[in-house]
């Protein structure tokens, strides 16, 4: 439980450490609204890539999987049988939990900075 929270902790401190590295590069400084900015095309990519994940996990491809592996097999794999293929949902074995997180938290954070910004 303890290791999770780490895990969760330093996912959060290398994309804001990643957020003020992109804001000095692309922009020379470090702004409320530069933070704003970059900071949403982070969380977005890490919520994005956490709900794509989630979704082949849960099994909704596994079915597309098979008919293209059927379909675009060869001669030899042909003849395996069909219960013998691995299933998508098995072979992507990334845990989206910890992605969604820092992206929800990376997203909380542009939320707040974005209406300290409106004030």
């Amino acid at each position: 439980m303890r290791n999770r929270f780490g895990k969760i902790f330093f996912g959060f401190f290398l994309s804001q450490l990643l957020v003020l590295i992109l804001s000095l590069v692309y922009q020379q400084s470090i702004t409320l609204l530069g933070y704003v900015n970059i900071s949403f095309y982070i969380a977005s990519i890490l919520l994005f890539t956490s709900l794509i994940v989630f979704t082949v996990n849960s099994g909704f491809f596994d079915a597309i999987s098979y008919s293209f592996r059927t379909v675009f097999a060869g001669k030899e794999e042909k003849k395996k049988s069909f219960d013998e293929m691995t299933p998508l949902s098995e072979l992507v074995t990334i845990n989206a939990n910890p992605l969604f997180l820092v992206g929800l938290l990376d997203f909380i954070l542009m939320l707040a900075a974005l209406y300290v910004y409106y004030l």
